[in-house]
């Protein structure tokens, strides 16, 4: 079956709120996107306010920390995301089988596996009742493993971190870790069983093929080497895992290049993609959505990208494709928004264009204005 770019981009807009069908909740629309990147908060707020009419940043943030249908944690890539909170075992199991990789730590700092195993195991217990800041963290792992644990061989922002921080975002996998509210600016931890009590992670193999299943159905069709990418694992696990999955996924072609959907799911839209959207840093449709150079085509893959890395800068997209960058600037209520467009817009994509910028100003509880012009700001680091 040979697909046109239009037909592909057409359903990932649907299948990820940003087309016709429009999210009922925060948590179905973290399940469609599987997770939301929230590596910058306001920004995955923003990721689910723009797929869910009527939502605002304070209703999201209730969902996390009132409602707990959300839990901020570690997800892909090590990175930090809102997931739903009935899918925690499912991503427990499937990022703690993810092969790691290259240590970054010397051979004198690393932590062994028996260490990393102590250290997660302390982290689930004096979180388990309770939510620490990251100094708080420190001293309680110390005195729950033992002061190897606290020696200061990390470099890390001009200082140094005690040792047992390399395993963070690795207790976050094995569900004995998530972020708590703030307290004040300071960020918090807390264990995950406190959202979703008793529950066990999923058996890895299962969890891995229930994720593809999920990541084909959003953004697929897709390679064995996109989904490695998204999930930070090795090229070679990555194509193993779909040989083994095999029966239950169907070859495509899209551009001369085999690529995978799941089994049967094989209708397309018709009709091409039409409409302006702007998403927010490190939204998951420019993450996720591959080959790269088909969704930041011709100007924009210089102009959005950064070192070809996506989720850097705000997106404009018109009628499916990255055709901009856009910023904004908060002040109180309210929101200024600067677009910069990489090919001229129609007096009907300005006008929608409004519109979107609006809803925007509507998700920060006050006002917007839009103007068209050089966004100055820099790639976020």
């Amino acid at each position: 079956m040979s697909l046109s770019w239009t037909a592909v981009s057409a359903r990932r807009l649907d299948r990820n709120h940003l087309a016709a069908t429009p999210g009922t909740d925060p948590a179905s629309i973290a399940t469609a996107m599987s997770g939301v990147h929230a590596q910058i908060l306001t920004a995955g707020e923003l990721s689910i306010g723009l797929r869910l009419p009527g939502s605002t940043n304070a209703s999201v943030r209730s969902a996390i920390w009132d409602d707990r249908t959300l839990v901020k944690s570690h997800g892909p890539r090590g990175t930090v995301h809102l997931l739903p909170t009935a899918d925690i075992p499912l991503w427990t199991g499937a990022l703690s089988a993810v092969p790691t990789g290259r240590q970054l730590q010397g051979p004198d700092s690393r932590l062994t596996p028996g260490q990393t195993d102590e250290v997660v195991a302390a982290v689930g217990r004096v979180l388990a009742d309770d939510a620490l800041t990251i100094d708080e963290l420190d001293t309680a792992v110390v005195a729950e493993t033992g002061p190897w644990a606290g020696d200061l061989v990390m470099p890390a922002f001009q200082t140094m971190w005690p040792r047992w921080r390399q395993a963070l975002s690795t207790a976050g996998h094995r569900g004995a870790l998530c972020f708590g509210p703030n307290r004040g600016r300071k960020v918090t931890y807390t264990n995950p069983h406190r959202w979703l009590p008793g529950f066990t992670p999923m058996n890895g193999d299962d969890a891995l093929a229930e994720l593809v299943f999920r990541y084909l159905h959003a953004y697929g069709p897709a390679t064995p080497q996109h989904f490695a990418r998204w999930m930070a694992g090795p090229v070679g696990w990555a194509n193993t895992l779909f040989a083994r999955l095999t029966e239950r996924l169907e070859a495509v072609e899209l551009d001369g290049e085999k690529m995978w959907v799941n089994a049967g799911d094989t209708d397309f839209p018709d009709t091409a993609p039409e409409g302006v959207r702007l998403l927010p840093y490190f939204d998951g449709y420019g993450i996720a959505c591959q080959p790269r150079e088909r969704l930041f085509a011709g100007k924009a893959f210089e102009r959005a990208l950064a070192r070809g890395q996506a989720g850097n800068y705000p997106l404009l997209l018109v009628d499916g494709t990255v055709t901009g960058v856009w910023h904004q600037r908060r002040s109180g209520r309210k929101t200024a928004i600067t677009v910069e467009t990489l090919t001229p817009l129609s007096n009907r994509q300005r006008g929608e264009l409004e519109a979107r910028a609006e809803r925007i100003g509507e998700f920060h509880g006050g006002p917007a204005t839009l103007e068209l012009g050089p966004v100055t700001v820099g790639a976020h680091a």
